[in-house]
């Protein structure tokens, strides 16, 4: 997870330290510890969605529509995989009042704060896929991400704020018969809006 942005002393030193962690037999039995529990919090999630859609359908209501349902479950998959990757996830749909909308998942990945975007989609095979999911990331939903960027690094103390290293990332999370695949768009657009997009 190495980028630009992880040049300094202390970063490299850091990540020096993680790889010398996940290589300990230690790190092999929490991969094995999180693999069962993704295993189990997907079923339990998947039974919960059952119960949910029956209960709503003896009450005449309408159930959550699979669309979200899909996101939702592309955004748990995407939880399991970073945290596989050695990412401490700290937010999971992050929301302000003071505006509309979510932050995927926020996670550290060493000194850098990431946000995700993620996105999913289904189909029988990764060619079928109408458009890469990361094409739903427009200038107008970059923008409303930097504005939710900014209102979560608020909760930080002012000297805290101005030195965290911010990075946006796209997750695309393809549910596929054969399995789950992710790819992922690292620095995918940056903390500033360009000077030619902005609206003045």
């Amino acid at each position: 997870m190495t980028s630009g942005i992880l040049n300094t002393p202390r970063a490299m030193s850091f990540l020096r330290l993680r790889n010398r962690l996940l290589s300990h037999p230690l790190a092999r039995l929490l991969a094995r510890l999180l693999a069962i529990e993704r295993r189990t919090f997907l079923r339990l999630r998947s039974l919960a969605d059952r119960r949910l859609a029956t209960r709503a359908h003896r009450r005449g209501e309408r159930p959550t529509p699979q669309h979200l349902l899909t996101g939702e479950r592309g955004e748990d998959h995407a939880f399991f995989h970073l945290r596989s990757l050695g990412y401490t996830v700290v937010a999971r749909r992050w929301r302000t009042e003071r505006m509309p909308g979510d932050l995927d998942l926020v996670a550290w990945d060493g000194p850098t704060l990431v946000i995700f975007e993620v996105k999913t989609r289904t189909a029988s095979s990764k060619e079928q896929v109408f458009a890469p999911a990361e094409t739903s990331v427009d200038a107008h939903k970059q923008q409303t991400l930097r504005k939710m960027a900014s209102a979560y690094l608020r909760q930080f103390p002012a000297p805290t704020r101005t030195s965290i290293a911010v990075r946006f990332d796209i997750l695309s999370v393809y549910q596929l018969p054969a399995g789950i695949e992710f790819e992922q768009i690292l620095n995918a657009f940056p903390l500033a809006e360009p000077v030619g997009n902005r609206r003045g």
